[in-house]
């Protein structure tokens, strides 16, 4: 199975993996399943990172090369997505996790979330 991991899970993966759930440690440590992530956490990392949020206090390109180098594939934002957005429920506010959504629906990939609101989107979402 192929999964995208929103921002936080691949912020608290590479960082804090004590804050990843059970059910999201047995997922990402499966073998068989194929892992993804967006440009889009890459960009949301970066802007936030440089207003001072500690929670993105992350240097931005050594996580890119981490998941890299751990067989992530990096999903890049294409038009197809982003008319995507348009179509999605006012449920969450949020530019970055709207586009995850979108991109998730788009390609056919379960996105894998910690956020309650975001999980309440229709289609493949797993709240972990």
């Amino acid at each position: 199975m192929k999964y995208l991991l929103d921002t936080h899970l691949l912020l608290w993966a590479a960082n804090e993996p004590e804050r990843l759930s059970a059910s999201a440690l047995l997922l990402l440590e499966n073998p068989d399943h194929e892992f993804v992530f967006s440009a889009a956490s890459i960009w949301e990392i970066t802007i936030k990172s440089s207003l001072g949020r500690a929670d993105f206090s992350v240097d931005a390109r050594l996580l890119r090369r981490g998941l890299l180098d751990n067989l992530y594939a990096e999903l890049c934002i294409t038009s197809e997505h982003a008319l995507f957005v348009d179509t999605l429920p006012s449920i969450h506010k949020d530019p970055f996790d709207r586009i995850l959504i979108a991109q998730a629906a788009v390609e056919g990939i379960t996105l894998l979330t910690a956020d309650t609101l975001v999980s309440q989107y229709p289609g493949s979402i797993a709240l972990v």
